[in-house]
């Protein structure tokens, strides 16, 4: 299987590595005949307005959004679910929302991206090395804290929560962690 990574910017390495770890063949796309060569799409996490900007510059925008009509198997992380969301709040008027998952998702929810931040942790229970566990010395945990963008609402909401499910419109996925409270 040739797995797809919109290469446009963001995190397309780490990506790249998972897909080839699961036994695929990761290839980056960045031209419209690079994304009919493909049988599946990730759409990496980064910065959803300049993928936006880049989709429209690079020819992409409307080749994907008929791929994503064909049915083309699409997983998008953190600025790409923002991208295949039905509703965007607090993007450009220009932002890109193709509608392949039906949530309301809002950008910077909890601060603009340049208030991300790195932190090394102090984490009791956290072995640094988890194949030993009485490993726990003070070695701090490096943590990364980003603005990831936070689910207003879902059509088809599940009233029980469960942090590993992902939001779903077959055949796209994009994973999220919401509570219940979130969930209209």
């Amino acid at each position: 299987m040739k797995v797809g990574l919109l290469a446009l910017q963001g995190a397309v390495g780490l990506h790249a590595e998972a897909v080839a770890a699961c036994g695929a063949t990761p290839s980056e796309v960045r031209t419209p005949d690079q994304l009919g060569a493909i049988d599946a799409l990730i759409l990496p996490g980064g910065e959803s307005t300049a993928i936006s900007k880049l989709l429209d510059s690079s020819g992409l925008a409307d080749p994907l959004a008929e791929r994503l009509a064909d049915g083309l198997p699409v997983f998008g992380t953190c600025a790409g679910m923002i991208l295949l969301a039905t509703t965007v709040l607090d993007g450009r008027p220009d932002q890109r929302a193709y509608g392949a998952i039906d949530v309301t998702v809002r950008r910077n929810a909890f601060g603009r991206q340049v208030d991300s931040f790195e932190a090394n942790l102090t984490v009791d229970w956290l072995a640094v090395d988890a194949l030993d566990a009485a490993n726990l010395d003070d070695r701090p945990f490096h943590a990364v804290f980003i603005r990831a963008p936070f689910i207003e609402a879902t059509v088809t909401a599940s009233r029980s929560w469960r942090p590993s499910t992902a939001t779903r419109s077959s055949p796209v996925r994009a994973p999220c962690w919401s509570r219940p409270s979130t969930l209209s």
